[in-house]
């Protein structure tokens, strides 16, 4: 299988995806509250819609500095303000969320939004869901396998009958309603674990390379053992899809970029305790050439994007554009510019 037969006909997807982090705002102070930050998030789907992007995709916390706990019902309102933009989780803790009761959610949405509704499953940055849904954390991977491959059973059958080590087993279980898609599209989000690379290969399910902190040449690897085991399991070249995310920031030159955007970057890095200097250090060297931050021009970000595409053949870029207490008009800004200046030039020279 070459890389440049699995690249959509239409060339890359672009989009955009929000975490929903609540950070005070680096020049005012200000931390927004959940309400307030909910409401931005809806209105930046319209627009990200509004200006023919692909893809929006909305990440799940059960912590005071985020927003959004529930991704399904903020989509299904973004679903009622959109009319073709692909809504997904950014991601979805898979290791404490009920395989049922996420299929039902999701198909749910899926109805509601006319077949645009998708998944990327994670194992979690943070473990608090684990206590808060009476789960061992000692059960953190074993609780993941067996999330996700109840989740694609339920995904291709009507009637399951199952039985695992975690929850109660299913005997010829209804699983209702249906998707409007024949199936939910499946992903699995990576940050730097081979294993989990390995097994979005060996599942059949798409791969989110989730850049940050590094050279972006060390996700090669990642992209690799995916197809690699893919191709091992027999998986379907159509179902073999590698989408590249990152945290991106556009102005009109990169000391611009890097200028405006680095308070921001270090609001959110330094709410995790991070070291300002450190922050500093590490800003320079991922906001560089082979850095993993899309911060720059629209050509910088641009040329990036074709390098990494040369590399790991890609079909869909997501930009995290609106981290650490970053100002709303700010956001859109950002959205505007990553839908005309750089979109139909990746779309273009994408395409086959």
């Amino acid at each position: 299988m070459k890389e440049d037969e699995i690249i959509h006909s239409h060339g890359m997807e672009i989009g955009i995806y929000s975490l929903a982090d609540l950070r005070p705002n680096p020049h005012t102070g200000e931390t927004i509250g959940a309400k307030q930050r909910i409401e931005e998030i809806v209105e930046a789907a319209k627009l990200a819609d509004e200006a023919g992007l692909d893809v929006f995709g909305l990440g799940e916390h059960h912590r005071f500095d985020y927003a959004v706990s529930s991704p399904s019902v903020v989509l299904s309102s973004i679903s009622q303000v959109t009319k073709r933009i692909k809504l997904t989780t950014a991601t979805t803790v898979f290791n404490t969320n009920d395989p049922v009761r996420l299929y039902e959610d999701f198909a749910t949405l899926d109805l509601i939004s006319n077949g645009r509704a998708e998944i990327i499953a994670g194992r979690g940055a943070y473990l608090e869901s684990f206590p808060l849904f009476g789960y061992d954390v000692k059960n953190y991977d074993e609780l993941f396998e067996e999330n996700i491959t109840l989740f694609q059973k339920l995904n291709e059958e009507k009637n399951v009958t199952w039985e695992g080590n975690f929850r109660s087993p299913l005997q010829h279980a209804d699983i209702v309603p249906r998707a409007f898609q024949d199936k939910l599209p499946l992903w699995i989000g990576v940050g730097n674990t081979p294993q989990s690379a390995a097994r979005a290969g060996r599942l059949g399910t798409g791969l989110v390379v989730v850049t940050f902190g590094k050279d972006y040449l060390v996700y090669k690897d990642l992209v690799d053992i995916y197809r690699q085991e893919a191709d091992k399991y027999g998986v379907s070249p159509t179902e073999i899809k590698v989408a590249v995310s990152g945290h991106t920031y556009l102005s009109n030159t990169a000391e611009q970029a890097k200028k405006e955007f680095f308070p921001y970057h270090s609001s959110y890095w330094r709410s995790m305790d991070g070291d300002q200097k450190e922050i500093r250090n590490d800003f320079e060297q991922i906001t560089s050439e082979k850095g993993s931050l899309f911060v720059g021009s629209s050509q910088q970000i641009i040329e990036k994007i074709l390098h990494q595409y040369e590399l790991f053949g890609h079909q869909r870029f997501m930009a995290q554009i609106d981290i650490g207490g970053m100002h709303f008009k700010t956001v859109v800004e950002n959205i505007e510019r990553l839908a005309t200046e750089v979109a139909p030039v990746i779309r273009r020279e994408t395409k086959k």
